[in-house]
């Protein structure tokens, strides 16, 4: 004969609402644990550094993130595209990146594509004449508001200063200065982290 005896309905309606008071009491725990360790919308605006996984950005697209409430434009150039950014130097207001290096282009892209590495440019999608946000035309040839020779690149809405497919802006116009080069380092070659270079200065 069993020694057990049997739980009476109240004692086991309370049992199961105890654990799954528990259970809930868990959860939320682990979602308050989980949002404290991700970075909050304040300290986004601060510079907290972004990842962005680039898998999926084909040859000649280009993806906008937000960096310090910032656009932060990543282009995936043709090889067409980087080929010929060496041909137009000569119509750049600054094609070395030599004015304002320390503010504008990090060492590891002060190089003809202004980038780390060839096929990609990453650059703060921000005009340096008045804070504008220029607009893609990375189609080559003429068009309304461009030149005939056109390489393509952006151009500028407010005031129509232009930049070649290395954020470097063209002679005679308002921008002043090439477009700025966030810091930024490949974690992998699927994924880039804006906020922060290879020594890990913000």
């Amino acid at each position: 004969m069993s020694n057990s005896q049997p739980v009476d309905k109240e004692r086991r309606v309370w049992m199961i609402a105890c654990g799954a008071t528990g259970a809930v009491a868990a959860g939320a725990t682990g979602v308050t644990l989980l949002s404290t360790m991700a970075p909050s919308e304040r300290a986004k605006a601060a510079g907290a550094p972004v990842e962005v996984d680039i898998s999926s950005l084909a040859p000649g697209e280009m993806k906008t993130v937000e960096w310090r409430g910032k656009p932060v434009w990543i282009v995936r150039r043709t090889k067409e595209e980087v080929a010929a950014l060496a041909k137009h130097d000569n119509e750049l207001a600054d094609p070395n990146s030599e004015r304002k290096p320390d503010e504008l282009t990090p060492p590891y892209a002060r190089n003809t594509h202004r980038s780390i590495k060839p096929e990609y440019f990453i650059a703060v999608g921000i005009c340096t004449h008045l804070g504008c946000s220029p607009s893609a035309r990375f189609t080559p040839g003429p068009q309304p508001s461009l030149p005939e020779d056109w390489p393509g690149g952006w151009l500028c809405p407010c005031h129509g200063s232009t930049f070649d497919l290395a954020g470097r802006v063209f002679k005679n116009k308002p921008a002043p200065d090439n477009l700025e080069i966030p810091p930024h380092e490949y974690l992998s070659d699927a994924k880039v982290i804006i906020g922060v270079d290879k020594d890990h200065k913000a």
